[in-house]
C-alpha cells in the first residue's frame, strides 16, 4: 500500500509540476507576444487563469499534507494531548460535515455552468470548475481517514501522527 501511495504522490506532484510549467510557458509567451512582437494573445490569459485555479485545488487535494498549511494552533498547542486530539477530531468532523453537506449544491452549481463557455477558448465552464468537486471529495475522504486515525490512536496520543498526505 505504501508503494502505491508513494507512486500516487509522485504522479500528483508530476501533474502539478506540469500544470505549473505550462502556466509559466504560457505566461512568458504572453509577455513576449505583447511586449516584444506587439501582438497580444487573448487565449493566454484564459489558460493561465484556468491552470492557476486547477493548480491551487489539485495541489491542496493531492500534493499537500495538513502540516504544509498555515495553522493557528496557539490554543491547541497549549493543552494536553488528549484535548488536542479532541480539538483535531472536532475540526476533522466539521470539515467533513461542511464539505459533504455542500457537495450537492456544489454539483448543481458546477453543472449549471455546462451552458456557459469561456470567452476565448470556448471551454465549457463546468469543466473548468469541476476541479473544486474533486478537491471537495478528496478532502472529505482525507479528513474521514484522519478522524478514524484519531479515534484509533492511544487515548493520550497527540494528534498529527504520520499519515499519508
Amino acid at each position: 500500500m505504501r508503494a502505491l501511495l508513494t507512486w500516487g504522490r509522485a504522479g500528483a506532484d508530476a501533474v502539478a509540476a506540469g500544470m505549473l510549467a505550462v502556466m509559466f510557458a504560457t505566461f512568458v509567451l504572453q509577455i513576449a507576444a505583447r511586449y516584444v512582437f506587439g501582438w497580444p494573445l487573448g487565449w493566454t490569459v484564459e489558460v493561465c487563469l484556468t491552470l492557476w485555479l486547477w493548480l491551487v485545488f489539485w495541489t491542496c487535494a493531492f500534493c499537500l499534507g495538513p502540516r504544509d498549511h498555515v495553522t493557528f494552533d496557539l490554543l491547541a498547542a497549549s493543552v494536553r494531548p488528549r484535548l488536542q486530539r479532541a480539538f483535531a477530531l472536532v475540526t476533522a468532523g466539521a470539515i467533513v460535515v461542511a464539505l459533504a453537506a455542500a457537495l450537492p449544491a456544489t454539483w448543481d452549481y458546477v453543472e449549471f455552468y455546462r451552458i456557459k463557455r469561456s470567452p476565448v477558448l470556448r471551454i465549457r465552464l463546468n469543466w473548468v470548475f469541476s476541479i473544486y468537486l474533486v478537491f471537495a471529495v478528496v478532502i472529505v475522504l482525507r479528513y474521514l481517514w484522519e478522524g478514524v486515525r484519531l479515534l484509533r490512536a492511544e487515548p493520550d496520543a497527540a494528534p498529527g501522527g504520520e499519515e499519508a498526505r
